[in-house]
This record gives structure tokens, sequence and C-alpha cells, in this order.
């Protein structure tokens, strides 16, 4: 974990199902005497993360439905934090103003980013009905000076029809969807519940999650090189363009796509969660003298 998580020791459930009731019945003490719940149960995990959210970043409302992605708030505070970085890196501390594409339902980066750094968000979304459970979470936490929703009415876009030719933005955050099918997912489920010991014969994603929330039409790989595309037709209004990228062998490809396209930077942001190395892929068009313009403005 990034060295400014919340999440690097053992959850206190004492103090999250006192913030939280509903996680209280979920909780269990195993066989080494640790308090702990069946993290291949998704109503399970979803109240962890519900608490987590209440306890440590202040949201008190984040309602969804239970068909939609419940995303894990250490793994998302992560990006936060190793995106802060970068920022810093950059000497982009202040007035930070962030497009989330694929906002989702939960509104998860939205809601982390302005707790921790108190950033500003645009969010994204294909799914109109998703915008609307997202609007909801934004409103009864009184971030609607901070949040703004924008739909996506055309899927095979991501950047065109949501930017506008004012919009500034100190960065960007992604989180793609990963799988090419349903198939694909259910494939993947199954082989995640077989490593969390579920030995049901029903497979049920744990972090739950819609055919749009989790593929795309040639997996991960063809939404990363669309987003890097598209983001060469708008090199000049966000400074970092950044994204998760799930399969490692994307950023060998990612990075001479890049290299045609123009970009003038790329970074490689390891995130280590316990067994588990992510990363982000960050990019900029930005000559050396607009990044400065970019700083003194």
């Amino acid at each position: 974990m990034h060295k400014n998580s919340l999440h690097t020791n053992s959850y206190d459930f004492e103090l999250l199902t006192k913030n939280h009731e509903a996680l209280k019945s979920h909780v269990f003490v195993n066989d080494y005497q640790n308090q702990t719940i069946d993290f291949s149960n998704p109503e399970a995990v979803k109240a962890l993360n519900t608490a987590l959210l209440y306890t440590h970043y202040d949201v008190k409302f984040w309602e969804f439905p239970d068909k939609n992605l419940c995303p894990p708030i250490p793994s998302r505070a992560d990006y936060i934090h190793h995106l802060a970085d970068l920022l810093r890196r950059s000497h982009l501390e202040s007035d930070v103003k962030v497009l989330d594409i694929g906002v989702g339902a939960s509104c998860i980066y939205p809601l982390l980013g302005n707790s921790i750094y108190n950033w500003s968000f645009v969010g994204s979304d294909i799914d109109e009905k998703s915008l609307q459970i997202a609007q909801k979470i934004i409103d009864k936490n009184n971030l609607e000076n901070v949040i703004e929703l924008r739909h996506q009415r055309d899927y095979q876009h991501i950047l065109k029809g949501i930017l506008n030719p004012s919009d500034k933005f100190t960065a960007s955050v992604c989180n793609p969807p990963f799988f090419k099918s349903q198939a694909d997912a259910l494939d993947a489920t199954k082989t995640k519940l077989k490593g969390l010991g579920n030995k049901s014969d029903k497979v049920i994603r744990n972090f739950s999650g819609t055919p749009k929330e989790l593929c795309y039409a040639g997996g991960e790989k063809a939404i990363l090189h669309n987003y890097l595309y598209e983001s060469s037709q708008f090199p000049k209004q966000c400074y970092w363009f950044t994204s998760l990228v799930s399969n490692v062998s994307h950023v060998r490809s990612m990075e001479a796509s890049l290299k045609k396209l123009g970009a003038t930077e790329f970074r490689v942001l390891d995130m280590i969660q316990g067994n588990k190395v992510s990363r982000v892929v960050a990019w900029s068009f930005l000559t050396e003298k607009e990044q400065n313009n970019w700083i003194k403005n």
C-alpha cells in the first residue's frame, strides 16, 4: 500500500461496525482467532467498503444497486495517492481538477479525491442510470459544488462529446473494463472465488458489476488504445492523462502508440497491495514550455 494509505494495518472491525451497523452480521472470528468477513460474499464486501468510507473518508451516504460494481476502497485510494505524488512532482498541487472517465454509480474516485486532497472532479459515464445514482450520492454528501457529472452518449467515444473547448484538467483517471465479454468475466470470477476458498457451485462476483462496467469489445487493450488516440485529439486540455492497466503486457504497446501520437511524457506508477502488483500509466502531450506556463497560470 502507499505510505499515506489508511489501510496498511488489519481492519478495526469494532470501529467499523460501530460506524456501520450493517457490517456486524458479516463479521466472524476465523481459525486464526482474527475477526474477518467472507470476502466471497458480495453483501459482506459491500458492507465493509461502505463502513470504510463512513469511518475514514467522512462519506455519510453511499448507496447504489447491488448489481453495480462495488469498488474496493483501499486500492481505489491507492490510485488517488499515487496520482497525488505525480502531481506533486509536477508542481501541480493547487486547484486540482480531475476528469474521472467511467465514474460509475459508486462515484468512488471523486469521493476519495475530494475527501483526501480536496480536488474537484468531472465524472463521465456511458450509463445514464449510473449517473443518476452517482448524482444522488453527490447531493446527499453536499458535494454538488465540487463534483460535476456528464453523460457520454456515444459508446465508441471516451473524451469526444465530454470535453468542452474551455475545459482544462490537471489530470484524468480511468479504471477501464478488463474483459472482452461476459464469458471472460465469468471465467475470471470462478478462478477468483476458488482462490478465496468458495466451494459453492453458484458463481457470484464478490464485487458485483454490470456488463457495461466489466466488459468492452476487444477488452482492456481496445479501450486503452481508444483512450490514447482520443487523448491525442485533446492534447492541451489535460496535463496528465492516466489509467489503471491490469495487464502489464499492454504497457509496452501503449508506450509505442503514444510515441507515434506525439506524447512528450510517459510514466508507469507501480502500486503494490499485499501480494498484488498493479500499475497506473500516465502520459502528457505538453512541451516543457507549456508545462511551465500551466504551472504559472
